[in-house]
C-alpha cells in the first residue's frame, strides 16, 4: 500500500490547523523572522519507522523552503539514538511544525512496531496478522498503512468493501439456524465481495462450515477450540476453505499459542485502538 499524497495532505492540513490555529504565538514572538536552524529527528527507543514521508509533507506544507532529509525509510528497524531525519531552514516553520511531525511519526511508528512484534511470533507458523476497524476517527487510512509497514495485513477498510456478519446482525435479523443464509446472502451481494461470518462456539461453527462462507471468524474462542475448528475444517473440505480467522482476547503473550493451531489468520484490535506511541524528539542543533 502506497500513501496517496493528496489524501494524506488533507489529513495533514487539518492537523496543522488544529495545532497552529491562527498562529504559533510563542514562536512568532520569540524567534527572529529569518532565523535559520538545523535540527534532527531522533528515535529515543528501538522501533519500526513509519511516517517519514508524512513528516516531510508536513514541514513542506508549513514552509516549502525548509530542507527535510530522511535518514531512514518506512519499515526500517531503528535503534535508540538514531537520527531518522535532518531538518534545516526557518526556525519558525520547524518549531511550528514540530509537534505535528512528532505526533504522526510517534503514533504510526508505534503501530508498525507493535504489529511487527505480533508478525514475528506468527509468521513462522504461516499465520498472517490482520488489523480491524478499531481505529481512530479519520485516521484509519494512515493506521492501516502503518499496519502494512509493520508486516501486517489489512482487514476491510469499512462497511462497504466486505460483508462481515456479526452476532448482533444474527440477533437483529433473526437468522440463527437458517440453513440457506449464506447462499441467500450471495444472491443479494453484487460484485466480488468476500462474505465473513462470526461464530462464538463449535455449534455455530459447524452450522456455518456447512454453509461455506468465504471466511469464518472464531470470536473469543480458546486456542484449543480454534485448533478443533481447524481440524474439522481440514477434515471436511480440501484446502483452506473457508478461511479461518481467530479474533478476540489475543495478545502478544498468547498469539503464538493461537498461531500454532493452524488457523489461517489472526485479527487483533489492539494493533490500532490502544497502541503505545514510540518516543521520538526533534532536537535543534546548537
Amino acid at each position: 500500500m502506497e500513501l496517496d499524497k493528496t489524501r494524506t495532505l488533507k489529513i495533514i492540513k487539518a492537523a496543522l490547523k488544529e495545532d497552529i490555529g491562527i498562529g504559533d504565538i510563542t514562536t512568532m514572538n520569540t524567534i527572529p523572522k529569518l532565523e535559520s536552524v538545523k535540527a534532527s529527528v531522533v528515535a529515543n527507543e528501538d522501533c519500526i519507522l513509519c511516517g517519514i514521508d508524512i513528516a516531510e509533507w508536513i514541514i513542506n506544507t508549513v514552509d516549502y523552503s525548509v530542507r527535510f532529509k530522511p535518514q531512514a525509510s518506512d519499515g526500517q528497524h531503528i535503534c535508540t539514538g538514531k537520527e531518522v531525519a535532518f531538518v534545516e531552514g526557518h526556525a519558525k516553520a520547524i518549531l511550528s511544525a514540530e509537534r505535528t511531525i512528532l505526533n504522526f511519526l510517534c503514533f504510526l511508528s508505534g503501530i508498525a512496531t507493535t504489529v511487527n512484534m505480533f508478525v514475528q511470533k506468527a509468521e513462522k507458523y504461516g499465520v498472517k496478522i490482520y488489523d480491524t476497524r478499531k481505529t481512530y476517527p479519520l485516521l484509519r487510512y494512515l493506521e492501516k498503512y502503518a499496519v502494512e509497514v509493520g508486516g501486517g495485513c489489512n482487514h476491510r477498510f469499512g462497511l462497504w468493501d466486505q460483508v462481515l456478519v456479526k452476532d448482533n446482525h444474527i440477533k437483529a435479523a433473526g437468522i440463527s439456524g437458517r440453513k440457506n443464509f449464506i447462499s441467500d446472502l450471495r444472491k443479494k451481494i453484487t460484485g466480488d465481495v468476500m462474505i465473513e461470518v462470526e461464530v462464538q462456539n463449535m455449534e455455530q461453527f459447524e452450522d456455518m462450515l456447512a454453509q461455506n462462507p468465504d471466511i469464518i471468524m472464531l470470536d473469543n474462542m480458546s486456542a484449543e477450540e480454534v485448533k478443533k475448528t481447524v481440524e474439522l475444517r481440514n477434515k471436511i473440505s480440501a484446502g483452506q476453505v473457508p478461511i479461518l480467522e481467530a479474533s478476540g482476547g489475543i495478545n502478544i503473550d498468547n498469539v503464538e499459542e493461537y498461531a500454532k493451531t493452524g488457523v489461517d489468520r489472526i485479527s487483533i484490535g489492539s494493533l490500532t485502538d490502544s497502541v503505545k506511541s514510540v518516543d521520538m524528539s526533534l532536537e535543534i542543533r546548537g
